[in-house]
């Protein structure tokens, strides 16, 4: 058995994986580099067995020119990813999200599955936006539906350029320099996207970090649309959400103008989770504002199981927290919810009190960080 966590090396399809695994198997994750998305994350329920010795980091970097490397290992093809949840002799592992399970649905994007959202979460308004006095359309020579949504991080290829492996957890570095003028329409601007993963036990933590590389300020925000699940469907599941502002939108989910886009939660008290209490039926596809941090300085929302006691802590530093209750999507409706840390509301892109909070200037970067704590 190895003393650190392990990366290894495979296909979904034809699409690039890894996959990162505790030295005790009871944690799995798998990320695809398409995306830089995460497909499946894996821990065990109940008590764990005795904590190892902490060993030195194992580094693995790859500098900015390498030379050219030697062949690496043919990648193996990835099983099937609801065959990872199979019992083994050690461990049973049990599924916490629902990420995209082939090739077919990580190309589709449909629903956005645990997609990195940069360099906008949710929609631009009509597909247009202005910037430092100019007109940008995302969507040129679009007539009819001109519905846009989270970025392109989530279709951007991603490379893996460091990975440190301990025996409580394994940090992977993910970057991606697609973000240029003229490859996405409506965005003339130049990005680099550096994601980090720390995948320990029972915790998920992610950071994307932008930097402006281009030569004028770029408008930029990021988040993340992961899906979770502790039982199907989600309806006896209960949430807390320590909101007091509901973000008001109109028909299309585009925010209000200015201060007619905030809601207090007490004037709206059946979309008010501050204290738990079960979805049921509830239908929802809406943004939390004014997030009450906690002593560390992180938003937690709260996503447990009555039956079983289990609990999701969602943890974002800053930001907004979207909510979507999978109602629409193409496959397993109501089979999980999407909890979305997000750094800004929709549209922000068209909000003038945004404007100085969304600008990056040459050079200079910025990171959000959040997560998820599973607890049994």
């Amino acid at each position: 058995m190895a003393d650190t966590y392990e990366i290894t090396e495979g296909l979904l399809g034809e699409e690039p994986t890894v996959t990162v695994s505790a030295p005790d198997g009871r944690t799995r994750a798998v990320l695809a580099l398409h995306g830089a998305t995460l497909l499946s994350w894996q821990v065990t329920r109940g008590t764990t067995g005795q904590r190892r010795e902490r060993t030195e980091p194992a580094e693995r970097t790859e500098p900015p020119e390498p030379p050219e490397p030697p062949e690496p290992p043919e990648p193996t093809e990835a099983p099937e990813l609801a065959e990872l949840a199979e019992p083994t002799e050690l461990t049973e592992l049990t599924e916490l999200t629902d990420g995209y399970r082939d090739e077919t649905e990580l190309l589709s994007q449909d629903g956005v599955r645990a997609g990195l959202l940069a360099p906008f979460p949710n929609r631009v308004a009509d597909g247009r936006y202005h910037h430092d006095g100019r007109g940008h359309d995302l969507l040129p020579g679009r007539a009819g539906d001109r519905t846009i949504y989270h970025g392109f991080a989530r279709e951007a290829p991603f490379r893996l350029v460091g990975a440190t492996m301990t025996a409580d957890s394994a940090r992977l570095r993910l970057r991606s320099t697609s973000i240029r003028p003229g490859r996405y329409a409506g965005y003339p601007f130049a990005l680099d996207l550096d994601v980090e993963y720390t995948i320990g036990h029972r915790e998920l933590a992610i950071e994307i970090r932008a930097t402006n590389v281009g030569e004028t300020t770029a408008p930029y925000a990021s988040g993340w649309h992961p899906y979770f699940t502790l039982s199907r469907p989600i309806d006896d599941l209960v949430l807390q959400i320590p909101a007091h502002t509901l973000i008001r939108t109109d028909a299309s989910l585009i925010p209000l103008p200015g201060k007619e886009a905030l809601l207090p939660l007490d004037r709206c008290p059946d979309l008010d989770f501050r204290t738990p209490r079960k979805l049921g039926d509830a239908v929802i596809d809406a943004c939390f504002a004014d997030l009450a941090p906690g002593p560390d300085g992180r938003t937690e929302t709260v996503l447990s199981d009555p039956t079983t006691g289990d609990e999701l802590r969602i943890w974002q530093h800053g930001g907004y927290l979207h909510v979507f209750t999978g109602d629409t999507l193409a496959r397993d409706r109501r089979a999980s919810i999407a909890l979305e840390p997000v750094e800004t509301t929709t549209d922000a892109f068209n909000r003038p009190e945004l404007a100085t909070a969304l600008s990056l200037e040459p050079g200079r970067q910025r990171e959000f960080r959040f997560g998820v704590t599973y607890r049994p």
